[in-house]
């Protein structure tokens, strides 16, 4: 995290750091709520939300973690009140699920879509956060207000939940003329092995830091 600025951003640099952040806010969005529509309300909101705040973010500080947060705050908040509770009408799903073959990728997210739904609110969060919105485990832990060996351990316990549920057939009313979602997992560990080798690679360099230099 860069350091702090006294110097407020002006509306027009808000504006593009906020355009930037729409897409991970959508996919974090979309994963926390399992539908499209209430997605969208949600991460409009968040930004009518952020855009009302900006005077209170603070120049030079992680605008990304400060939007979701944002995101964060306002789904719980609303879900309390019944509005943006995760909607997953498994007959609905089913229907988009009845794809041809040569669209067997789309098939492949829908899974990793419903078995997303199926784990629980924290891992969910958690892989989410990491795989889809791109952020680092320091990031998240920001974020979501916990340790970061909490977040580390939510996102290895998702990720053998969802391996379980997809590749052993534990999803709800799975397919069953469609066995195969190695893309879709793959896709989804090759994120997460990207950003654990970029962490391992932090600490290696720090501790390679603090090491005494030789006479």
């Amino acid at each position: 995290m860069n350091g702090s600025s006294t110097t407020p951003l002006t509306d027009e640099e808000f504006k593009d750091q906020l355009q930037k952040v729409i897409p991970h806010l959508r996919a974090f969005g979309r994963g926390l709520c399992g539908n499209r529509d209430t997605t969208d309300d949600l991460v409009q909101e968040t930004m009518l939300k952020a855009w009302s705040a900006r005077s209170r973010f603070q120049a030079g500080t992680n605008f990304k973690a400060w939007a979701f947060t944002i995101l964060r705050n306002l789904y719980f908040s609303q879900t309390r009140r019944k509005r943006f509770v995760g909607e997953w009408n498994d007959l609905v799903a089913d229907r988009v699920l009845a794809a041809p073959a040569s669209q067997d990728k789309t098939v492949e997210l829908r899974d990793l879509m419903r078995a997303l739904q199926q784990i629980s609110p924290d891992q969910r969060e958690a892989i989410i956060l990491v795989a889809a919105a791109g952020m680092s485990y320091e990031e998240v832990a920001e974020v979501t207000g916990v340790m970061l060996g909490t977040v580390k351990s939510r996102v290895s316990r998702a990720r053998l939940a969802l391996e379980t549920l997809i590749n052993e057939g534990a999803l709800k009313t799975k397919r069953h003329d469609f066995d195969s979602t190695e893309g879709a997992v793959t896709s989804l560990l090759k994120a997460l092995n990207a950003i654990q080798a970029r962490h391992a690679r932090k600490v290696g360099q720090a501790e390679a830091a603090a090491l005494p230099i030789a006479a």
